[in-house]
């Protein structure tokens, strides 16, 4: 071999070497490594190296129409843009394996932000007539590209349901809608029926309920297994009557467009079995609990109906543990992160009212109306299988002297829930925000007043109160009164701008743990080395920016999610953000409940900090955005609070 066909050979040596090590990098990344061999040796054959030293722009919005995409191989990437006061703010931090423009480039446009490498930095350049035929080979590239982390999320998402259902066989997803379950033609009888005529229907076409329609085959009533048990318990026997007089009526119904999750979570709040499926107001199906939740498992209506019918306080202690049994089934079907803490929460409700009832049946009621108030993640409905006590009474009274009369009547009773629910799991509140504390132990009138030096003494402990009570809500009692406080705090809160500049700068002492130079930033010491705080530095700063702009705008909804979709109905924030920031917040709290069900299977105690090592690629760079998207929301608080 000659000196020259040595070295041509070398050449294409260290070119396919070069080929395969940029193939090999790509398949750690998403959504490279969802994309095949072919896909992956277009982009790498048509790709460039580029070098940027630390400081370089990269691409700008002055240089119009992007040409380029860019993908991070070694360095780090900032992505700078003007704010509303006219000054240059971080707003995109990009990591190896993180591509750039993604939107400009899909748009042809020019970038609206100004990207720097922010230490000397490679990236392989794809140029844009070669980027817009990958568009057209590879789906996985396409989909990432027109949707960006949120089709990021739905691959997270479907792992998550893939290992639950390997354990417990999932054939449907709780959004599966009603129209599609409800395939079977529903058993129907008209008035006139007879309680005989029914059980011989219900017996021929092998069901547990029947519907009683009218001439236009609206249901006007429904008769179940359930009801049959109870009227033969009561020693009637009389097969003749009429079943309109044994029947439930106006049955509970949703359209065919609602989904399981609606289904389950009606049955779940109503405590019934069945739910009519109605459209343009005609039956046309019946869902039972039996079609949502296989009776081999844990399911959620009949452990909601357990926790409502316990006798003892140590039966719904024994019942805490299905609770995460329930947890990985309803991953198995599809459900959120938001829609598992709001069935968490649901069932919680559901124990408190119980405890409260078998306490007061066991102490004697204490012959005073109250509404026991629920605050924190519990007045969000956004509890999760780690949880302690955050809850307070309130009362009506007339005068001081009463409602010092009626308190001292009230904290017994209280005292004795509060013990109660800690052996229900509710652990003990550290703070002693607890409805036995006297001082949460309230009339109308002095909670309003509590609310309003708050309000207008918000000094560090009292910013710290607005955090906890100013997320409330009622699980048990009459509502008026709350509803008449939560008119007061909204309009006081309204009234004070300088409380609501506080409680934003407040809100920026949590600050979403990543660096400008490395993923994560990590404690250093101590028992939580190398550990960030899921709850704390991830969730919290969406749920004090939420709380803040709905109060200051006069929403009296406490869930966070909601708070945000309220906010956009508003017109107080744009759509697109609401939904980047749901989507973070989500995938923080999926991570969070992940970490929750392995502590619980290996019997260790519940916490929220995280080792970031720990995660898969995918899961690392997903929740480094959905900190990112903290910032963001950071960001926009300290621009409108001009902090």
């Amino acid at each position: 071999m000659s000196k020259s066909d040595a070295f041509a050979e070398a050449g294409k040596t260290a070119v396919l070497q070069n080929i395969q090590g940029t193939l090999q990098f790509l398949r750690h990344y998403p959504p490279f490594e969802q994309m095949d061999d072919t896909e992956l040796v277009f982009l790498v054959e048509h790709c460039q190296l580029r070098f940027y030293a630390a400081g370089d722009s990269i691409v700008k919005p002055e240089d119009g129409r992007v040409e380029y995409l860019y993908i991070v191989k070694q360095g780090h990437i900032l992505g700078q843009r003007l704010n509303t006061a006219g000054s240059m703010e971080n707003a995109l931090d990009i990591a190896v394996g993180e591509c750039f423009p993604m939107g400009a480039l899909v748009g042809e446009r020019p970038t609206r932000t100004d990207y720097l490498a922010a230490e000397d930095t490679f990236c392989l350049q794809l140029q844009r007539e070669a980027f817009a035929r990958l568009l057209a080979l590879s789906p996985p590239f396409r989909d990432f590209a027109m949707r960006g982390v949120s089709s990021l999320l739905d691959q997270v998402n479907q792992q998550v349901q893939l290992k639950a259902t390997e354990t417990l066989g999932a054939q449907y997803s709780l959004d599966t809608r009603l129209g599609e379950l409800a395939t079977r033609k529903p058993i129907t009888c008209t008035v006139g029926t007879s309680l005989r005529q029914a059980v011989q229907l219900m017996n021929e076409h092998h069901v547990g309920s029947l519907i009683m329609v009218d001439e236009q085959a609206y249901p006007i009533g429904i008769f179940t297994l359930r009801d049959l048990r109870e009227e033969i318990a009561n020693g009637s026997g009389d097969l003749a009557q009429p079943l309109d007089q044994l029947m439930v009526r106006d049955p509970f119904h949703l359209p065919p467009s609602a989904s399981a999750f609606d289904a389950a979570l009606a049955m779940t709040q109503r405590h019934i079995a069945h739910v009519c499926v109605v459209d343009d107001k005609r039956l046309v199906g019946v869902i039972s609990e039996r079609d949502l939740f296989s009776l081999q498992r844990v399911d959620l209506v009949h452990l909601a109906r357990t926790i409502s019918s316990a006798t003892s306080v140590g039966a719904l202690a024994a019942l805490r543990g299905d609770i995460a049994h329930l947890v990985d089934n309803m991953l198995a079907h599809g459900a959120s992160p938001a829609q598992l803490t709001h069935i968490i929460t649901l069932l919680n409700d559901h124990t408190v009212s119980r405890v409260i009832e078998l306490m007061i049946a066991q102490h004697g009621d204490p012959g005073v109306p109250f509404t026991w108030l629920v605050f924190g993640s519990e007045g969000r409905r956004e509890q999760t299988l780690h949880t302690d006590q955050d809850n307070g009474i309130l009362f009506e009274a007339d005068s001081p002297a009463e409602a010092e009369h009626i308190r001292q009547r009230l904290l017994p009773l209280a005292r004795e829930i509060n013990q109660a629910l800690d052996q229900c799991g509710f652990t003990l509140c550290k703070g002693n925000i607890m409805a036995g504390n006297p001082e949460l132990c309230l009339s109308r009138q002095e909670w309003t007043r509590r609310f309003a030096a708050i309000i207008h003494a918000p000094t560090a402990e009292n910013l710290l109160n607005s955090t906890i009570y100013f997320d409330l809500r009622p699980a048990w009692g009459p509502t008026e009164g709350y509803q008449a406080l939560l008119d007061a705090l909204l309009q006081m809160v309204a009234d004070s701008t300088l409380f609501q500049r506080m409680m934003a700068t407040n809100a920026l002492q949590h600050r979403p743990p990543i660096g400008r130079f490395r993923d994560f930033v990590v404690a250093s010491r101590g028992l939580e080395k190398d550990t960030l705080d899921l709850k704390v530095e991830g969730l919290t700063p969406f749920v004090d920016g939420a709380r803040i702009l709905a109060l200051a705008n006069g929403i009296s909804e406490s869930n966070t999610l909601e708070r945000f979709r309220l906010l956009v109905a508003k017109q107080v924030m744009e759509a697109k953000d609401a939904a980047s920031f749901e989507e973070a917040y989500h995938f923080i709290q999926l991570i969070r409940m992940q970490q929750h069900q392995h502590l619980e299977r290996e019997g260790k105690p519940l916490h929220n900090r995280l080792d970031p090592d720990t995660l898969n690629t995918l899961d690392r760079r997903i929740l480094r955005e959905s900190f990112r998207q903290a910032q963001r929301l950071q960001n926009k608080l300290s621009v409108r609070y001009q902090l």
